[in-house]
């Protein structure tokens, strides 16, 4: 499985508009909000995901970095909700070289031409959304990404470049607890 994913940051405002329009126009498949520890490698990123909304939980291991890429492969294993506290600590325990964030977010899906987009907010990323498309080969991505811009066009969305990406999320990683 590959994710082909864009981001797009913008203030409350817009992200009302966002969301009444896509209210109105969008399959809205629901609340999805989320506790999650970011666990940022030099190379990859490991998340530990509590979704609160659906009662679920999984970890995800990013096989690149957010800003090196829109398309990249991912892998997610899911488990009880109740043994999301153990599954941190086990986590933790390991000692991974790595930087952790924690990080809760308020988010809704909608399904909308073919794209999946959140509308989210985090206390990190402020107000911003994803459109993505999953994949299940490389060859895939050049129709993905072609329509994934074509729903941000027609939604008036600026979507980050590569560089604004990096950019932000090194910033925000460089305030992430070294040794947690």
């Amino acid at each position: 499985m590959f994710e082909i994913e864009f981001r797009a940051k913008f203030n409350k405002e817009r992200f009302d508009e966002l969301k009444k329009y896509l209210d109105a126009h969008a399959k809205n498949l629901g609340d999805d909000d989320k506790d999650c520890y970011y666990y940022i490698f030099s190379d990859k990123l490991l998340k530990l995901v509590h979704n609160t909304s659906q009662k679920t939980a999984k970890i995800s291991l990013k096989l690149n970095r957010i800003g090196e890429g829109a398309m990249f492969p991912e892998i997610e294993a899911y488990f009880p909700q109740e043994e999301f506290d153990t599954m941190h600590r086990l986590i933790d325990a390991l000692g991974l070289p790595a930087k952790v964030m924690y990080g809760p977010q308020k988010r809704v899906n909608y399904e909308y031409r073919g794209c999946e987009i959140a509308l989210k907010w985090s206390d990190a990323w402020g107000y911003h959304m994803e459109i993505e498309q999953v994949v299940t080969s490389p060859e895939e991505r050049e129709n993905a990404e072609k329509q994934i811009r074509e729903v941000a066009d027609e939604l008036g969305i600026a979507l980050m470049s590569e560089e604004e990406l990096k950019r932000f999320t090194r910033e925000a990683e460089s305030k992430a607890d070294p040794h947690p």
